[in-house]
């Protein structure tokens, strides 16, 4: 397989393979292009379909953690026909080929623990692929980690992403531009909760300051529900109005 780097003069052009439609893409590519200035490096299969990675000198991550020199990946994600071929392997080995050359301590994640969540890495393969867990959230979402200097300290979630809460009352979601699919989906859920007489509260991130103080180790999509954290999963308008349901008993 061959792959291309995306970059601010061929992104708008070019494809981003986790969002296939013009409209649903602009917002992300919008947020790249703010961020290629940062360090942000996207790499996609050339063959159209899921398969890219995501990564950035974790300083400028929007993911409240502390990992002062290392890389870290935002999205590592290879589905339908592309699985099984390894192509996992090859965008990771050139995200762990990059921080060594830049002198990084390492490559860090977000995964969970026990079997694959949505929009999160699979722990399994990234154990398989040498990394460990350096910390952990209440929530059960955990940040891995693949050291390249043996003696650098682990990376670590800030206080806020270790214990998530917010102080709202009510349904609460918060999200970016980082995922396209909360650009699909945050509206309907919106209109779906109104209909049904949810109050639900949506609050778009739109820097890394906050991004990176936010009180949840996950800040593409964060669901609250009177102020407990209830899932990071963007949610379908069919899938928070059962999840509403459950949690309102």
């Amino acid at each position: 397989m061959n792959y291309i780097r995306i970059t601010k003069e061929n992104i708008d052009k070019e494809h981003i393979c986790c969002a296939m439609s013009g409209t649903q893409s602009l917002a992300k590519k919008e947020w790249l292009k703010q961020r290629f200035d940062e360090g942000l490096v996207f790499y996609r299969s050339e063959e159209r379909g899921k398969c890219f990675i995501e990564y950035i000198p974790a300083e400028n991550a929007w993911t409240p953690i502390v990992a002062d020199g290392y890389i870290y990946i935002n999205c590592l994600w290879i589905a339908g026909s592309m699985k099984g071929h390894g192509y996992s392997n090859d965008l990771l080995s050139e995200c762990i080929r990059d921080a060594k050359s830049q002198g990084k301590k390492g490559v860090c994640i977000l995964s969970a623990e026990g079997k694959k969540r949505e929009f999160l890495s699979d722990p399994k393969y990234l154990a398989y692929k040498g990394f460990k867990v350096a910390d952990k959230s209440d929530c059960g979402i955990t940040l891995m980690y693949l050291p390249i200097d043996e003696n650098a300290e682990p990376p670590k979630f800030k206080d806020c992403a270790k214990h998530p809460k917010v102080a709202e009352k009510g349904f609460v979601v918060y999200y970016t531009d980082q995922c396209p699919f909360t650009y699909y989906w945050v509206p309907r859920v919106r209109e779906a909760a109104a209909e049904q007489g949810i109050t639900l509260k949506t609050v778009h991130i739109e820097n890394g300051e906050t991004a990176r103080n936010f009180p949840s180790p996950v800040t593409t999509y964060a669901l609250f529900y009177d102020g407990k954290f209830l899932t990071h999963a963007i949610q379908s308008d069919k899938k928070f109005l059962e999840l509403a349901a459950k949690v309102q008993i």
